[in-house]
């Protein structure tokens, strides 16, 4: 008895058609020197250049140096700013203190802070990390404002009734009920970080490792190949946080009635 492949499975299996076209694409007109092949290089020297460069450990401290920024800065902006939707919230007085200032300061371009960040703490870890935290805090705080102040008044006025403290009101209606806009942001923020960690080792770079040098290392010496090779493994480890982060909001959300 043959049974049907579910929709997940074909889906997954046409995901890799745009691909497959692409690089079959770029094969054929690299291999007919239709183009350039200094500068658009066929994908078998891009491949040549990928086993060299997983050969070195370089490329592996370079990768540990890229996710500890990352996570350092993710995991500091994720906290304040959960904390701060929270806070914005639920207090009129702090959304009437902070928030026109918070609302303002989010107005200004992300990168507009790096020269102001690297005048102060220079262009090393500390700046990088602070930059990064900055690209998570502020998508966290939006969601997590929209998901506080989405709680319905009718759960709100229920728990009135039954007497629940301020306290149980916090932790057994706000909380639960404001949790998937709050992992939202927090996977929003997830990727901002990690575009901010690459955008932070070019434009605050300090010639130390990281994934970032890679890029820099093959535009100073005009190899495409390793360009190519970098955005690669920038993107692939970006798709891998994203990856992670579905799977922990489905198993930390799985307690949600499904959706008819």
């Amino acid at each position: 008895m043959t049974t049907s492949s579910s929709p997940e499975a074909r889906w997954d299996l046409r995901a890799f058609a745009l691909p497959a076209l692409i690089l079959l694409a770029w094969s054929a007109v690299t291999w007919l020197q239709l183009v350039d092949t200094k500068v658009i290089v066929p994908p078998w020297k891009v491949i040549d250049t990928a086993l060299s460069e997983l050969g070195r450990s370089d490329f592996y401290m370079g990768v540990a140096l890229s996710l500890w920024r990352d996570l350092a800065g993710f995991s500091l902006g994720a906290v304040a700013g959960v904390a701060l939707g929270v806070l914005l919230g639920v207090s009129s007085v702090a959304a009437l203190l902070i928030g026109p200032t918070f609302h303002t300061l989010r107005q200004i371009s992300l990168f507009a802070w790096l020269p102001l960040l690297g005048a102060i703490a220079g262009s090393g870890n500390l700046s990088k990390i602070i930059f990064v935290a900055f690209s998570t805090f502020y998508p966290v705080v939006l969601a997590t404002l929209a998901g506080v102040q989405g709680v319905s008044q009718a759960h709100a006025e229920v728990a009135r009734i039954y007497g629940f403290t301020r306290s149980q009101i916090f932790w057994r209606l706000i909380l639960p009920s404001a949790s998937p806009q709050i992992l939202s942001g927090i996977k929003l923020g997830l990727i901002y970080a990690w575009l901010a960690t690459i955008g932070a080792e070019f434009l605050l770079n300090d010639f130390s490792n990281g994934l970032g040098m890679i890029v820099i290392r093959g535009r100073a010496g005009f190899r495409v190949e390793v360009i190519l090779f970098g955005l690669l493994a920038i993107g692939l480890i970006g798709y891998g946080f994203n990856r992670l982060a579905e799977a922990a909001e489905r198993r930390l959300l799985r307690w949600r009635a499904p959706a008819c």
